[in-house]
């Protein structure tokens, strides 16, 4: 456990700085021009979906790389095939990006908010394609035993994005945001594409495609992908039919997502510093000893951070809205919003493990089941019992969830070692 608290910190420490440009971004758009702000939030509707997905698919790879890291020039080749496949995916995000001023035209945005967006979509397409070019060299590195290198390429982007919004976004708006971001990524791409060469001992080098071997990868990728994209897409959903029962409603449900977010973080940071443990693994025992320490671990951090939280309720919530009514009506649903975070902390686990058994496929098929439930639900919920409704149905999806991916990695693991003993 104390090594997989070791490689989880850096890589929470990562995802802590890259959510402060974010927040930079948002406090001087927001001080600059409302309208400038309205028009960054719909980018964000897309662009974070298209970058979880293309993460996402990127995190497929840990498996591929964990067993050369006693020897990690050995894995330059799944490097070099990692890499085709993450630019397939980024110019996936990329062409989304793209897309995003015709879709909110025909979604019925304001033209004003639409004229605003300028040259963000472009410049943030660009950055979805520097950020695949370095073929997931954030999951290579801690899949080679080098989590503490991930740390850096984040702060350098966290840094560099904050620096040049605050100096250009009041300038030229938008356009300014979007070249910041941009600028950020090329300089973090090339941070992430020094320190895994460091970390492989050799250059990377260019090679031609090797079609076999980047569908083997396809296979664990794409799932991984497609399970990011439904869940953002019925939370989605589910904010839609939180926005049916009033505005004070509607208020808290959005306080208590944020939150969760936050509470997050601390259970896939753990997630993602299991994969090589489990893919390492030589017996069943083992794949699960790995996995139950994982489990624990980010089921301990997020309860940890969920007990503080109801010590310090409306002193945290006061931080998000000054409305004494949305604030009441949060902390009377933060005990349903800790159980829906508590399972869903194990269940990332679980599914990451899955991952690391190159069985992410069957984690999306427990999505579908899960999260298509609360799909058909979340609106029928919403007007029948309201929020208090829907995160009660959110945290029966994540406790079902628990349960499925928690027997299928058992079941699947049952199967580690197994080709070893037949050769």
């Amino acid at each position: 456990m104390i090594v997989l608290l070791r490689a989880a910190l850096p890589i929470f420490l990562a995802m802590v700085t890259g959510m402060v440009g974010t927040l930079v971004i948002t406090s001087v758009l927001g001080n600059h021009e409302t309208v400038a702000l309205a028009a960054f939030a719909v980018m964000t509707a897309v662009l974070t979906p298209a970058t979880a997905a293309v993460q996402g698919a990127l995190r497929g790879l840990g498996p591929f790389v964990a067993p050369y890291r006693d020897d990690p020039g050995a894995a330059v080749p799944v490097v070099r095939d990692a890499r085709w496949l993450s630019l397939a995916t980024g110019t996936l995000g990329a062409l989304a990006v793209i897309c995003v001023p015709v879709l909110a035209r025909v979604s019925g945005v304001p033209a004003e908010v639409v004229g605003e967006l300028g040259l963000l979509p472009w410049c943030l397409a660009g950055y979805l394609l520097v950020f695949a070019s370095t073929g997931g060299a954030s999951t290579i590195l801690v899949a080679l035993g080098r989590s503490r290198d991930v740390l850096w390429p984040s702060l350098t982007f966290g840094l560099v994005l904050s620096v040049l919004t605050v100096v250009l976004a009041p300038r030229i708006g938008l356009d300014g945001v979007g070249v910041a971001w941009l600028v950020a990524g090329v300089v973090a791409a090339v941070v992430a594409s020094l320190l895994l060469r460091r970390a492989l001992g050799r250059p990377i080098g260019q090679g031609r495609p090797r079609m076999t071997e980047i569908v083997r990868l396809a296979r664990v990728s794409v799932p991984l992908a497609a399970t990011v994209l439904i869940k953002f897409g019925v939370l989605g959903v589910v904010t839609f039919a939180a926005g049916t029962t009033g505005a004070r409603d509607t208020a808290a449900h959005a306080v208590l997502t944020t939150l969760t977010g936050l509470l997050m973080l601390a259970s896939l940071s753990v997630a993602q510093a299991s994969v090589p443990e489990v893919a390492r693994a030589g017996d069943p025992a083992a794949a699960r000893r790995a996995n139950r320490a994982a489990a624990l671990l980010a089921v301990a951090g997020t309860l940890a951070a969920a007990l503080a939280l109801l010590l310090l309720g409306e002193r945290v919530l006061g931080l998000f809205t000054g409305d004494a009514a949305v604030r009441e009506r949060a902390l009377a649903l933060l005990p349903l919003m800790l159980v829906s975070s508590l399972a869903d902390a194990a269940q990332a686990v679980h599914g990451m493990g899955l991952t690391a058994l190159k069985r992410s496929g069957a984690s999306l098929a427990y999505f579908v089941i899960g999260y298509g439930a609360l799909l058909a639900a979340a609106v029928p919920v919403a007007r029948t019992w309201g929020i208090t409704g829907l995160w009660a149905a959110m945290a029966a999806a994540n406790v079902l969830l628990l349960v499925l991916q928690g027997a299928g990695f058992r079941r699947h693991s049952a199967r580690v070692g197994a080709a070893e003993a037949v050769a």
